[in-house]
């Protein structure tokens, strides 16, 4: 979901705030625009032959966004998880969540995805990526759904916080 954004993407902010704090870690956003968890799952591989210290670990939206059934997108978010554990990768799970027109019915059990899954594999879990953005029409796209490059800005301050906890300066 980082790909397709104004601007420049979280990522790309997330990797400038990790060299500012003196952190040799490299940011390598595999995010595609437009992207399902079908489309995650089965580039995972890829990421697990990169050896990398840490995954984010954030899909979904789009599999929301189309109407996915929610057991779908949970099942490969979970195969993901499960791969990602194997290869001992740690992860860091970043959720969202729908607009309400989507409905309860539907909304409701999306949103659930994240906190279900970050509690069952032990998970360090951003509940929903957007929170600190989407109510501000100023920080999001026309789109509503996207951040737009100073919403990324915050976005990207949200996920170090998130992760600086497990990070080491000894790489």
């Amino acid at each position: 979901m980082t790909a397709g954004v104004a601007g420049r993407s979280y990522p790309s902010d997330l990797q400038d705030l990790l060299t500012a704090h003196g952190y040799n870690y490299r940011i390598d956003n595999q995010g595609v625009s437009g992207d399902t968890t079908t489309d995650g799952l089965a580039r995972i591989g890829n990421v697990i032959a990169e050896h990398p210290a840490l995954v984010i670990l954030e899909f979904g939206g789009n599999d929301g966004l189309r109407g996915i059934p929610v057991d779908a997108t949970k099942k490969n978010l979970q195969d993901m998880i499960m791969r990602l554990k194997e290869a001992n990768i740690p992860i860091v799970l970043l959720g969202i969540t729908l607009p309400p027109n989507y409905g309860p019915d539907y909304v409701k059990p999306f949103t659930a995805i994240f906190p279900e899954l970050a509690k069952q594999y032990h998970l360090k879990l951003m509940p929903f990526l957007l929170l600190n953005v989407y109510q501000h029409p100023d920080l999001m796209q026309p789109d509503g759904i996207h951040p737009n490059g100073e919403g990324n800005k915050i976005v990207a301050e949200d996920v170090f916080h998130l992760i600086e906890p497990g990070l080491s300066k000894q790489k």
